[in-house]
């Protein structure tokens, strides 16, 4: 797949934040890269497949949820800033995403 623009990049984010915001009844300002999921947010692992199969349909992606979930094995998204750099990647690779080393 081909790299990301800067207004693809921020349009990433916004949904991240946007999500976690909605999702947890928190203001977005207050969120942050180091922003922790679980311990901050009380969120948990379906919020952030929900988050991802969002995404998925949005960007026309195919890759299987088993799929993200090998990679979330390997590489836990626990904070803001990770599942941002997730969901870059994903847009970005697709399924090459489980061959990531970032």
């Amino acid at each position: 797949m081909s790299s990301l623009t800067e207004a693809q990049i921020l349009e990433i984010r916004s949904i991240v934040l946007d999500y976690f915001s909605e999702e947890c009844d928190v203001d977005k300002q207050t969120l942050t890269d180091s922003t922790n999921i679980v311990s901050e947010l009380q969120g948990d692992s379906l919020m952030l497949l929900s988050l991802l199969e969002t995404i998925r349909k949005k960007y026309g992606l195919t890759i299987e949820l088993k799929t993200l979930g090998r990679h979330l094995m390997k590489r836990p998204a626990n904070t803001i800033g990770n599942v941002v750099s997730l969901t870059r990647m994903l847009v970005e690779h697709g399924d090459n995403i489980v061959n990531m080393d970032a």
